[in-house]
């Protein structure tokens, strides 16, 4: 685990340094604020967000999904994965979503990371997430980008007053505005029905009551984005909801799996 100071220090995260042939640009990692020292060039004057915003070790402790995976929900697997057989097991959830695909292993260091950036408020961190997102849409989603229509799963205004942002929003923002695709928040969440994923076992997970409604239907193809896919339920549950309305091909995308 890397050691980390308190998050006040961030104070100074640019400084720039002039050398006779180059100019360099020292920042600091946004997780454990290790210095990183790159060369200024033209591609990322122009395109800051081109920045690697994570030092050398902790990019080395993301674990990164690699071929082959389940082809329906992105695990790595040589075939259809236990999760998924199970899916196709249950009727009302056997064909609503098309396929799954996450960037990380949901290891002990990603998990690490999305707590500080989820939990403890470090909105930051989504910049250094923001190249490995880009770069993994373009991979999965390339080329069905102009057909669909991104669905953020939603908060319950509880959560969203606690932690002060969605997550979920947040990742979807870099997918718009890197492809010029509309979000829209159809999907709204039961109030009621407020008992964190995160607590619960599998088994309650996998039984837990659809919190979902759509406040508009959509007839479009569909990409549901969210920060990590455990089980699936959330997916499915909202999967369902927008197939039910019309949506022809669902697709999820997420950070973790």
């Amino acid at each position: 685990m890397s050691s980390r100071k308190n998050k006040s220090d961030r104070s100074s995260h640019q400084t720039n340094q002039n050398y006779e042939s180059e100019r360099i640009l020292t920042m600091q990692c946004l997780y454990c604020f290790t210095p990183i020292i790159t060369s200024v060039t033209w591609s990322n004057v122009f395109y800051p967000s081109s920045f690697q915003h994570f030092c050398s070790n902790c990019l080395e402790q993301l674990s990164m999904i690699e071929k082959p995976i389940c082809p329906r929900c992105g695990r790595p697997s040589n075939n259809l994965c236990i999760d998924c057989h199970r899916w196709e097991e249950r009727p009302d959830y056997a064909n609503v979503l098309k396929m799954n695909r996450s960037i990380f292993s949901y290891s002990n260091f990603v998990q690490e990371l999305i707590t500080q950036w989820k939990y403890q408020g470090d909105y930051e961190l989504i910049k250094g997430f923001a190249p490995f997102i880009r770069k993994a849409f373009s991979a999965n989603f390339g080329q069905l980008a102009k057909s669909l229509t991104i669905i953020p799963i939603p908060l319950t205004h509880m959560r969203a007053y606690e932690r002060a942002f969605n997550q979920a929003q947040a990742i979807a923002q870099i997918i718009a505005n890197a492809y010029k695709i509309p979000i829209i928040d159809a999907l709204k969440r039961n109030e009621e029905i407020t008992e964190k994923q995160s607590k619960k076992s599998r088994y309650e997970r996998l039984e837990t009551k659809n919190p979902f409604f759509l406040s508009q239907k959509l007839h479009t193809n569909v990409l549901i984005v969210d920060d990590i896919y455990t089980t699936g339920m959330t997916i499915h549950h909202a999967a369902k909801q927008l197939k039910k309305a019309g949506s022809p091909s669902i697709y999820s995308f997420t950070l973790a799996r």
